[in-house]
């Protein structure tokens, strides 16, 4: 009877554990870097930005979950130069004007040379 509570036991752990591993892949990574054009990379706290929106269609409506997505629709002429940095920008002055934490609304506060 012990040896069936230990299998249960370990059984538990170990699909626990495969839980909580399958939430972090599925959250991503916690920091990702962009390429911010001439102003300089961009440092992007990819999962603090999940935690606070909750949907990532907000962002990825925009541009599809692949590496350097960015930079290849915009040398496509598929995205203009602008339009994420104004989404950003749009989203942080939004949330200044309701009184909210935000994150930066000006250029040099996420470009960095």
């Amino acid at each position: 009877m012990k040896s069936k509570i230990v299998v249960l036991c370990v059984v538990f752990a170990v699909l626990s554990a495969a839980v909580m591993a399958a939430e972090v892949i599925k959250k991503g990574p916690e920091k990702i870097t962009l390429d911010g054009g001439s102003k300089g990379m961009i440092h992007f706290p990819h999962r603090n930005h999940q935690n606070n929106l909750g949907d990532c269609k907000i962002c990825h409506s925009i541009f599809p979950q692949k590496l350097g997505i960015i930079k290849k629709l915009k040398a496509e002429g598929k995205l203009k130069k602008k339009r994420v940095m104004n989404n950003c920008r749009g989203c942080h002055r939004k949330l200044v004007k309701q009184g909210k934490k935000a994150g930066p609304t000006s250029c040099r506060k996420c470009h960095s040379k």
